[in-house]
């Protein structure tokens, strides 16, 4: 019969990159975790780790063998927390995914509080505009900032906040072309727009009135700074989050367009694999984002 703690103890040995690190955070002899290491590889055929006095690499089916030993050692974990019951203090690592710009907009002054209300938990995040399997790729809550509902994916989805998007234009676009009066006027104005596809906006009033605009098409970019930028510069007007326009709206460097109305929402959603989202630390996190988010 395998013995099952050579498998947690080969997941440490690849968490921190190495037997003697491992060795630190275990309190166990580094010898005694080479040797556990040897003894799997030896009771399953195969080489999982490469290692010499100057490097240590994980072998192609190391790589495959850690993501099943992981997730082992992830319901070990989740299992001792129904024990220990949601009183204990989160710790751990906590590993985040998410996208470039929600990354600078959404987490980057909400991540450090966290680490500073749980001392014991690390928060490791991930800032890609890359497609990530959060279950291949070991990841606890990937935060996604969307404006259409997302796939059925099999994970488990929070969503934590809803913003507005508005449209904005810089106070000296205004004064050379002039404040439109109503939708209709945007087709005389220039529009910094996400895509070619895309080449207007479904403005909607509280009263439930939706009209489709076309501007000109002046600016494209599908990075939402990037069209604050070009925003701020004069080109045109364009469409964004409140969050992400609130402090030029504040300071006068840009205005809101047509005040009434509305050019959608943007939906921030928590997503977790099942098995993660019952570790304190996890459920502590997404408790955190969601109170602050929702706030």
């Amino acid at each position: 019969m395998r013995n099952l703690n050579d498998f947690i103890v080969f997941a440490h040995v690849v968490d921190h990159k190495g037997f003697a690190p491992a060795a630190r955070v275990l309190n166990v002899p580094k010898s005694t975790l080479s040797k556990r290491v040897a003894e799997l590889e030896k009771t399953l055929g195969v080489r999982l780790i490469n290692r010499t006095s100057r490097r240590f690499t994980v072998t192609e089916i190391g790589e495959d063998f850690y993501r099943h030993a992981a997730a082992m050692l992830i319901e070990a974990e989740a299992a001792e927390a129904v024990v220990k019951g949601r009183l204990a203090e989160p710790s751990g690592t906590v590993r985040i995914t998410a996208s470039v710009p929600t990354a600078q907009i959404t987490l980057a002054e909400l991540l450090p509080q966290l680490a500073l209300a749980y001392p014991k938990m690390r928060v490791v995040l991930h800032a890609t505009d890359r497609f990530v399997d959060l279950v291949q790729e070991g990841f606890d809550i990937a935060v996604r900032d969307h404006f259409a509902p997302l796939p059925d994916s099999g994970l488990v989805q929070r969503r934590v906040a809803m913003d507005v998007i508005w449209l904005v234009a810089a106070p000296d676009y205004l004064a050379r072309r002039g404040m439109p009066a109503d939708p209709d006027d945007l087709k005389a104005h220039d529009g910094l727009l996400t895509s070619l596809a895309n080449d207007g906006w479904t403005l909607r009033r509280e009263d439930g009135t939706a009209v489709s605009v076309k501007p000109e098409q002046r600016f494209v970019a599908d990075e939402s700074r990037v069209l604050l930028e070009a925003t701020l510069s004069g080109l045109g007007i364009t469409a964004l989050p409140r969050k992400l326009c609130r402090a030029e709206i504040g300071d006068g460097s840009l205005v809101r367009v047509l005040p009434d109305w509305q050019a959608g929402t943007v939906t921030t959603t928590l997503l977790m694999p099942h098995r993660r989202g019952q570790l304190p630390s996890v459920r502590a996190v997404v408790d955190f984002i969601a109170d602050r988010l929702g706030e």
